[in-house]
């Protein structure tokens, strides 16, 4: 039997665990997905020494990008987000394993995205900086769209939600949420940003999933703006860190 499994701590309830579980019962794979919960990255290697039979792994907070320096190669979307969420393992010279890390992320994201744009969509407000905002920036970034991030106190390349202006959102007609706010149960929270500026030709993504909903779409529907959560692209990663595990 096949074993895979989620790096990260604290993992809780997990999307990955009961995805693949269901998707290998489904498909008749002989194959399993267990949960590793390690309070530090350096028990890794004790993770691969109770389990010879692994042939993967998906990687969460906060070890996406910790885990790099423990892998033999990384793709190079990967190099470029600075974050791991997908390791390959393969054998190499003398029958010693391999760890190589990808990012699904990007590949999710753009592909959930891609449909809903048209050529109005050319430049574009990521708000939040965290680990996922990056994988979006360079996704938008191979979708030929400019970006700029957004954070709540000032930093370098990073404008506040302060200096967003009616005006600015003339040209920014794509609008990525990558922060937690409105994320259930606190779903009367959203980013600060001047909703009343929006149009229909405005495209407001959210990589939240709970709500299905959530106070960001909802206020860019009422001014006609196109909207589109995170579920998609939760979905789209994990095939295809099933395609990266059996290339």
């Amino acid at each position: 039997m096949r074993k895979y499994g989620l790096l990260g701590y604290p993992l809780g309830h997990s999307f990955s665990k009961t995805y693949f579980n269901r998707k290998f019962e489904a498909e008749k794979i002989n194959a399993q997905y267990v949960n590793f919960e390690i309070p530090d990255i350096k028990e890794l290697k004790d993770v691969l020494k109770s389990n010879p039979d692994l042939c993967g792994l998906n990687v969460t907070l906060p070890y996406k990008s910790q885990v790099i320096p423990l892998l033999d190669e990384i793709d190079e979307n990967a190099k470029l987000i600075g974050a791991v969420n997908v390791i390959k393992f393969t054998k190499g010279f003398l029958g010693k394993t391999k760890l190589k890390g990808f990012n699904s992320d990007i590949v999710g994201f753009k592909q959930s995205i891609e449909p809903l744009l048209d050529s109005s969509h050319r430049k574009a407000l990521i708000l939040g900086t965290g680990g996922s905002s990056k994988a979006v920036y360079h996704g938008l970034k191979q979708l030929g769209i400019d970006a700029t991030f957004v954070s709540r106190n000032p930093k370098d390349l990073c404008i506040t939600y302060d200096e967003i202006t009616p005006k600015m959102l003339d040209y920014y007609t794509v609008i990525v949420n990558c922060t937690p706010l409105g994320m259930y149960p606190h779903v009367d929270n959203c980013p600060e940003i001047p909703y009343e500026a929006l149009t229909s030709k405005h495209l407001l993504y959210d990589l939240l999933y709970n709500p299905d909903e959530t106070k960001f779409m909802k206020n860019g529907k009422a001014q006609g703006a196109t909207v589109k959560n995170g579920l998609e692209m939760l979905l789209l990663q994990a095939f295809e860190a099933w395609q990266i595990w059996n290339r």
